[in-house]
């Protein structure tokens, strides 16, 4: 056996690769996005893995290779599991036959997401196994496992990891590459497959038979394969049921402490969990957001210690369940604690938007425009930060045009000027469904598409209007222009958003069009086209120090002195040489710098 240090999601590929998967697919999301690019890097043989436009398609794209008999993975995090829940709440009256395993990465304490919603619940929700790994190589162990208590039971299988697991490295011993034992090819079956009413009727009963088969495994998954849980036995006065990260907290902070480690973590096997809890002094559950387990472990009858000290919101600490269980403290005070530890003497570093990037153009001339912005998920949303200040709301993937609709169909001629930002990958992903309602409902809705070309915010990773697919190979690129007038709409303009004049004399115009209007705002990612970028600008006149400039809120624009009116200098190390600071300067005093040096 090989030795690697790998992270979560890299060993998560690697298991997939170990267990055959023949078909990948999954919509780009911290913390999930690095198990796709891994396989394709790694430039595994006989896999097919692709960006879908989002996370329903990727499961439906998964549903149909795992109906062809080839083993299936749908990559996602927890917030792609809602765009996939549709095929999901149904997959699980269908039923598979290659193995179908759904990554949900899910993210406590909300490193890069919009909720920290627990995606244990969707397990219950759906009445499929869910497995969660505690590190690197149960990661890697438990996608094997997973693949085959999919293709035993006939059911779709969860595997939940969490930011912490997903980002953090340990050693894993990968095993030998197992072949699947499913026949490939598609058989029809339209009594399982085809989930008009009456099939479907007859398939609920059958999801329930299999949870009760699924709740045997459970109990029996402590000391037989695949061993999924089991107990630790130190000191009885203190038994923790844990499972995933919090497993690790739990070994740090309470060593001596009594475990029974849950690696199935849906369904729970109450029987074992009871004769855990006859045998220890006090019980309690470590886990973390929602009392997903205790909640359960109360309903059969057992006297826990959960939530009423542990905090329910953000991630745990080995600090947090230490002060919890061994001091009493409740859950506020033990996480404020820890948290006042974990950042004392640490300067605030908030995010922003990159040098040179193309969101700021638009983003300084909607500041400035005196109009609404409702905002969508991209690292556009930085948008919303000082000094630019230019977002009013941001909810889901694509909610943006529809937020600007609801607005201008609530207000009518009250409405305030709305204009609707989103971004390629996620008008691609969920947008267009929202500019077809503005058409169809004749909506005076203006949607600035912001095209940097890629997915930006989890990596460059490519999507329908990128040219490239997953494995960097070319591919066909969605013409905006074309898309939107295809789609009805009239007003269509297209404007490079360095030109910040011209970009917000555009905006300005689409908005006083009376009806549907979409602006694109066409340059690429600084990052992604480096290629294009220029010698870095400079102060080249005397500075008088009014700091207007600043007002974009580009990290290479800096005050040289801690006075109020100190003169502004550029950072030739960061600056790009997009050159919107020398159009904003009302004193000329910016221009190019040499680009001999």
């Amino acid at each position: 056996m090989s030795k690697q240090l790998l992270t979560g999601n890299e060993s998560i590929a690697l298991g997939a690769h170990l267990a055959s998967v023949g078909v990948v697919a999954g919509y780009p999301g911290t913390p999930s996005t690095e198990i796709i690019e891994s396989m394709v890097q790694a430039d595994y043989p006989n896999l097919y893995a692709e960006w879908a436009p989002n996370e329903k398609v990727a499961l439906e794209v998964a549903i149909g290779a795992s109906l062809s008999g080839v083993r299936s993975m749908a990559c996602m995090k927890h917030v792609g599991v809602n765009v996939a829940a549709d095929p999901l709440m149904t997959v699980t009256y269908m039923g598979v036959k290659g193995g179908l395993v759904i990554i949900t990465a899910d993210d406590p304490g909300m490193h890069s997401s919009q909720n920290e919603q627990d995606n244990r619940n969707y397990a219950r929700f759906a009445k499929v196994p869910m497995l969660e790994p505690s590190d690197s190589q149960e990661a890697c162990d438990m996608v094997a496992k997973a693949f085959n208590i999919s293709e035993e039971y006939d059911t779709p299988v969860f595997l939940r990891s969490t930011t912490r697991i997903s980002h953090s490295k340990g050693v894993v011993k990968a095993g030998d590459r197992s072949a699947t034992k499913v026949e490939p090819g598609f058989s029809p079956d339209p009594q399982k497959l085809v989930m008009i009413p009456a099939h479907a009727r007859k398939r609920h009963p059958e999801v329930l038979k299999r949870l009760e088969k699924l709740q045997k495994l459970a109990e029996i998954a402590h000391n037989n394969p695949p061993k999924l849980n089991r107990v630790e036995w130190r000191d009885r006065s203190i038994g923790v049921v844990t499972g995933g990260i919090a497993y690790q907290y739990v070994r740090e902070a309470l060593p001596d402490a009594s475990v029974f480690k849950l690696g199935l973590s849906y369904p729970l096997p109450i029987g074992q969990i009871k004769s855990f809890a006859g045998q220890v002094e006090q019980l309690y559950v470590v886990e973390e957001l929602d009392p997903f387990w205790e909640t359960e472990i109360r309903a059969a009858g057992l006297s826990v210690i959960g939530k009423d000290r542990l905090p329910s919101a953000g991630e745990l600490t080995p600090d947090i369940v230490r002060s919890a269980i061994l001091d009493g403290q409740e859950s506020s005070s033990g996480q404020q604690k820890a948290q006042k530890g974990a950042v004392q003497d640490i300067p605030a570093r908030p995010p922003m938007l990159c040098p040179g990037c193309p969101h700021r153009g638009v983003f300084w001339a909607l500041s400035r425009a005196g109009v609404n912005v409702t905002g969508d998920i991209g690292c556009y949303t930085l948008g919303v930060m000082p000094p630019l200040s230019a977002i009013d709301t941001t909810t889901c993937m694509g909610a943006s045009i529809g937020h600007a609709l609801g607005i201008k169909k609530a207000l009518g001629d009250d409405a305030p000027d709305t204009v609707a930002v989103i971004g390629d990958s996620t008008f691609m992903h969920s947008g267009m469904t929202g500019l077809a309602d503005v058409v169809y409902n004749q909506g005076d809705v203006t949607t600035i598409i912001l095209d940097n070309r890629t997915t930006a915010m989890t990596g460059h990773q490519g999507n329908p209007s990128s040219g490239y697919n997953a494995r960097l190979k070319k591919a066909p690129r969605t013409d905006f222009v074309k898309l939107a007038r295809g789609m009805g709409v009239e007003d269509v303009h297209r404007v490079d958003p360095y030109d910040l004049q011209e970009t917000a004399r555009v905006i300005k115009e689409a908005e006083e069009f009376p009806g549907p209007s979409v602006v694109i705002a066409d340059r690429p990612c600084i990052l992604l086209d480096r290629d294009s970028q220029r010698a870095p600008f400079e102060v080249t006149e005397e500075c008088t120090g009014c700091g207007f400039c600043l007002n974009l809120g580009c990290p290479a624009l800096y005050r040289t002195g801690e006075e109020k009116n100190a003169p502004v200098a550029i950072n030739p190390v960061t600056c790009t040489g997009c050159g919107m600071c020398a159009e904003v300067c009302g004193f000329s005093a910016i221009g190019e710098g040499d680009d001999s040096q």
